[in-house]
């Protein structure tokens, strides 16, 4: 399976919290859904990955700070894919991605403060704190279980001396 979906989640200006993810679907077949609602990422409703706001132990979050969201195809197969194992055929080349219905919602900030704050429908913000329900989190441990390929979390030669902070949660 050569189709990877690579995770991070950057706070404070920094990343490294990458988990990486084979596909329980052909992604070439169809349209899919990638969403980020949030906290919670998801493909086609289901979650993949969730990122706790651990801040009050110290731990960097974004609630405050612009986003930006990235989608790309590149050229990673020196690291990203399957332990190095798989290379780009370039024979296949060109390669290409399409979006469609694209849709960002979120807070606008700027001087004058955050659009959130503004008094909005609590309806229009319910996505700042959506949770995941019991079937949710069933979803999420079994595509963590069966199609994680790679956990930041988990990685000890990436961090011999010690796991990152929110990984010992």
């Amino acid at each position: 399976n050569p189709y990877t979906v690579h995770t991070n989640v950057y706070a404070q200006g920094k990343g490294n919290k990458e988990h990486q993810f084979y596909l329980w679907f052909d992604p070439t077949a169809a349209f899919h859904t990638y969403s980020i609602v949030s906290n919670p990422f998801l493909v086609d409703n289901s979650p993949i990955r969730v990122f706790q706001n651990s801040k009050a132990i110290g731990i960097p979050f974004s609630k405050s700070k612009p986003m930006r969201v990235y989608s790309s195809l590149w050229n990673a197969d020196d690291w990203a894919t399957q332990g190095w194992q798989v290379k780009i055929d370039w024979t296949k080349a060109p390669f290409a991605a399409f979006y469609r219905n694209y849709n960002a919602n979120g807070c606008v900030k700027s001087s004058a403060g955050s659009s959130c704050a503004s008094g909005n429908s609590v309806n229009d913000q319910a996505w700042q704190t959506q949770e995941l329900d019991s079937a949710d989190r069933n979803r999420l441990r079994w595509v963590q279980s069966k199609f994680m390929i790679y956990n930041y979390c988990t990685d000890l030669k990436r961090f011999p001396q010690c796991l990152p902070a929110e990984c010992k949660r």
